[in-house]
């Protein structure tokens, strides 16, 4: 049998909760494998123990460097004291010295990004852009090192591949249809109450926390330029997050996006829900006309298939990740470029046949994602490495 060790110590936001929170109750219903899980304290509540799955959770330092070197000298220790026969890296970075074979899972887009180096260094975010070019070199040194390297999508194993000589496979990252629409209860009441005052309004969503490489000032500057245009009709941009840099995780400033808001006299058009629980997202998305990102890097956007399984049409940038995900049932749009987004929001408010005609496409796509069928592919990568070992 397949004893996996999954380090998901670094699993605090976005994609890499969105893995766990998926991939380890696929695991439990499998009867050829045994999951040891190693988490920290805010992941561990979350996490239901059982015959086929343990837990260890382990405290690790804030800080992404430390937290690094802490796993180097922790995680031979575990893996050896728990049997495994098998590691599984989720957060981009391997195990120098693994006692067993490592799959690692190379998601983070930012560190073969030239935009984001650009960006950056525009920002004047000299301590960010050093950050990610350490980290840059290591998780290229991680893919070099790890037995097999899996990318979520087949436009970033193609990037990786290039960025380090290496094989990597693509296993496409999934999506539990009835897990993410099975909860009940409604929004917060504060968040109902913000989306009743935007009714009859263009309801614009785009699901992300702060960061630079979601390219929120694009959005922005199209949000300003749909307004002007569709007057007098309304238009609201719903965003999960606050423009406040103490408000999102990592390091980014949000206070020059906040102050285009304010420049761009969108203060009421740019609606900062803030957080909103996973398990509650489907009312959002089923509360809004259009889904929009202009992201400049991604290696598989969870929120464009939970827009196309809500029913949402998508606008997206034209990235090839985007377009393997969504296909036919998205438009697109050049990454940095205000007007032609402004132009697919408005044509899509005003013709109810194209968006039902996209929400068709986009519920069909969405279900060729599933986490069973990622985590098949998943444990036939580690059965072989295992045998191999033997």
């Amino acid at each position: 049998m397949t004893h996996l060790f999954i380090n998901a110590l670094s699993a605090s936001a976005g994609g890499g909760l969105t893995f766990i929170r998926n991939v380890v109750p696929e695991l439990a219903l499998r009867d050829d494998v045994r999951t040891t899980l190693l988490v920290g304290k805010a992941l561990r509540d979350e996490i239901a123990e059982s015959s086929r799955v343990s837990v260890v959770e382990e405290p690790y330092p804030e800080s992404a460097g430390t937290r690094f070197w802490h796993e180097q000298r922790l995680l031979p220790r575990l893996i050896r004291r728990s049997g495994a026969n098998v590691l599984l890296c989720p957060g981009n970075f391997a195990l120098f010295r693994s006692p067993v074979p490592q799959i690692l899972l190379s998601r983070n887009a930012l560190y073969t990004s030239a935009d984001f180096q650009r960006d950056v260094r525009e920002r004047g975010d000299y301590r960010l852009w050093i950050d990610a070019k350490v980290k840059s070199a290591v998780a290229r040194w991680s893919v070099l090192r790890a037995e097999c390297t899996a990318a979520p999508s087949e436009a970033f194993a193609r990037e990786l591949r290039q960025w380090t000589g290496k094989e990597v496979i693509c296993i496409h990252h999934g999506f539990n249809h009835e897990a993410f629409f099975q909860e009940s209860a409604p929004l917060p009441q504060q968040i109902q109450e913000r989306l009743a005052a935007a009714e009859g309004s263009v309801r614009v969503l785009f699901v992300s926390h702060f960061n630079y490489y979601r390219n929120f000032e694009t959005l922005i500057r199209a949000i300003a330029i749909v307004k002007q245009k569709l007057h007098p009709r309304r238009v609201r941009l719903i965003l999960t997050c606050k423009l406040v840099s103490k408000e999102n995780p990592g390091s980014y400033r949000a206070e020059a996006a906040a102050e285009l808001v304010h420049a761009l006299k969108l203060d009421e058009e740019v609606v900062q829900l803030g957080f909103v629980p996973y398990a509650l997202l489907h009312h959002l998305y089923r509360n809004c006309r259009i889904y929009a990102t202009p992201a400049y890097a991604e290696t598989f956007a969870h929120p464009l298939v939970e827009a196309m399984a809500s029913g949402l049409p998508v606008i997206a940038s034209d990235l090839a990740v985007h377009r393997e995900i969504c296909g036919k049932a998205a438009v697109y749009f050049p990454r940095f470029s205000a007007e032609p987004l402004a132009r697919e929001i408005i044509q899509l408010s005003e013709c109810e046949a194209r968006r039902a005609e996209m929400r068709e496409l986009g519920l069909q796509r969405s279900r060729d994602f599933r986490w069973d069928r990622h985590v098949e592919a998943l444990l036939r990568v580690a059965q072989g490495l295992a045998s191999a070992r033997v």
